[in-house]
């Protein structure tokens, strides 16, 4: 399983059709909406501004890995696993996971991948995010509220927007791939766990086992997830998508 690295790969690349159409969107009905959703979900670039007029300030990141630790002893705790069994199980080094836990060291998407299977559970149950819902009317979710995964060693980010994560069985993240990073293989989901996108921004090279997708603009892609996969930026411009996993149970 490859860590997440910086893309170097150039030149062409071999391209198949998915047999089944993405039902995530209609390009031409909703190319106005979507530049819409673009300014809404772009990297927070400037400071978001609340109705009283004062910028609302972004999580902290300490406190965010801090969080991510806090889980991971948590989950690993109540699966009556030590530190030695995690990992090898996540095959992420004991000395890593120390650090991890004690909120000294920020994981990669990769890494954070890793332990998050192995502990069988998502990302976003390990980093955080919104509390259960209790309004059968609506729910609201404030850009500064946003839970942030930020690889530290790429930049990219995974943005959390989904207000009531795990309604359904699903959530809705937003992601951010900069100029020629790639996020490296991701390990399989659980059967029956399949991933949705459309490119807001950019082209995004999508890699599924042995095909290589190349999305542009506007583009969108259906998958199962139960296979190795992962996500390249192959050009000189910044990536954005949003993506969608669902769970079948």
């Amino acid at each position: 399983m490859l860590p997440p690295t910086r893309d170097q790969t150039h030149g062409s690349s071999i391209v198949s059709h998915a047999n089944r159409v993405s039902p995530i969107v209609d390009v031409v009905s909703f190319r106005r909406k979507l530049n819409c959703v673009r300014q809404a979900t772009h990297r927070s670039r400037s400071p978001v501004v609340e109705q009283d007029g004062n910028p609302a300030e972004p999580r902290d990141r300490d406190d965010l890995a801090g969080a991510f630790g806090a889980n991971v002893r948590r989950r690993r705790e109540e699966a009556g696993l030590t530190l030695d069994q995690l990992a090898a199980q996540s095959a992420v080094s004991r000395a890593m996971l120390s650090k991890v836990e004690r909120g000294e060291k920020s994981p990669t998407i990769g890494v954070a991948s890793k332990i998050a299977h192995a502990l069988n559970a998502s990302l976003s149950d390990l980093i955080g995010g919104p509390p259960p819902p209790n309004s059968a009317v609506a729910v609201v979710m404030r850009r500064s509220e946003r839970p942030i995964f930020r690889d530290p060693e790429t930049g990219f980010e995974r943005h959390m927007v989904s207000a009531a994560p795990g309604v359904a069985g699903g959530e809705m993240l937003v992601h951010y791939l900069p100029a020629h990073i790639s996020t490296g293989l991701l390990p399989a989901y659980p059967p029956g766990t399949e991933k949705q996108l459309v490119v807001l921004e950019g082209t995004l090279t999508v890699l599924l086992g042995g095909i290589t997708e190349t999305l542009n603009e506007g583009d969108s892609i259906f998958f199962q997830a139960d296979t190795d996969h992962g996500f390249a930026n192959r050009t000189t411009t910044p990536c954005e998508y949003i993506m969608i996993i669902s769970r079948r149970t």
